[in-house]
């Protein structure tokens, strides 16, 4: 049996949430987003609270956790919104923003141009930190997921495209 699901997701009351449809939406300060929900769920919507119940009872699936997870993140999204902060090590690797794309320097003979998905903002407050922001966050991640691909970070001497808080295992190079 799921225990995260039964867990009721608190709402202030600047997000209005609406279920109609099998669809969910949220709208808040920061934008407005809807999710379809599984056909297998319901989504109970109370003054400072959304539950997310099961047709059938007795049902231990477990899809209703991560149902539950989905609504809990639209919430969050429009509320506060997520972020990831990526971070560039090597000589030379540079970013910059430049209208609607990413223009990464990473040490090839070319540079990296990433179109910006219109979900997510992109900042570099430095050459070196790539911020990402977003109310979605499956979008938010795909494309952190995808920026940092481009020159993934190697273990000998870290250099690459890595998460702020992301740890790099190093390892010893050859003896003779």
């Amino acid at each position: 049996m799921s225990r995260i699901a039964k867990n009721p997701i608190k709402i202030s009351n600047e997000v209005e949430c609406s279920f109609v449809n099998g669809v969910f939406s949220a709208k808040g300060k920061l934008g407005q987003m809807n999710v379809n929900v599984n056909s297998n769920y319901k989504v109970n919507i109370n003054e400072n609270e959304v539950i997310v119940v099961p047709f059938k009872e007795n049902q231990n699936d477990p899809k209703w956790g991560t149902t539950r997870a989905i609504v809990a993140n639209t919430i969050t999204g429009v509320t506060n919104g997520f972020s990831k902060t990526l971070e560039l090590n090597g000589t030379g690797y540079r970013a910059s923003v430049s209208g609607s794309k990413l223009k990464l320097e990473l040490g090839y003979s070319h540079d990296v141009n990433f179109d910006i998905p219109s979900d997510v903002k992109i900042e570099c407050p430095k050459q070196n930190v790539i911020k990402l922001t977003s109310i979605n966050k499956e979008k938010l991640g795909a494309a952190a997921a995808k920026i940092r691909s481009f020159r993934k970070p190697e273990p000998f001497k870290g250099k690459g495209i890595k998460y702020i808080d992301e740890y790099i295992f190093r390892k010893e190079g050859k003896k003779k």
